[in-house]
């Protein structure tokens, strides 16, 4: 079960760290969020070691979740698009 680090004042979750989540929700390897986003895959990494920190988790599957916790926000929703496709059954 995920535990959120209640004990200490939540840090702000930047705007970059939100696409970042977008883009971890959506199956993103590192090398694809720095491809993306015109970051390095190591930054992209940093990016997420910090949101494991801030969310207080220790996987990084585990980033979405969290996030959805913390603030209520879909993660999928917060990105800037990216290209992402969802699919959709059409009627």
């Amino acid at each position: 079960m995920i535990e959120l680090a209640t004990g200490k004042k939540a840090s702000a979750i930047t705007a970059r760290q939100r696409e970042v989540v977008a883009l971890i929700a959506a199956g993103c390897s590192n090398d694809e969020e720095g491809a993306r986003l015109g970051i390095s895959p190591r930054t992209a990494k940093a990016h997420c070691d910090v949101l494991r920190q801030k969310l207080g988790v220790a996987r990084r599957r585990q980033i979405p979740i969290a996030f959805r916790l913390l603030t209520g926000e879909d993660p999928l929703s917060v990105g800037q698009g990216w290209g992402l496709v969802v699919a959709r059954n059409p009627r």
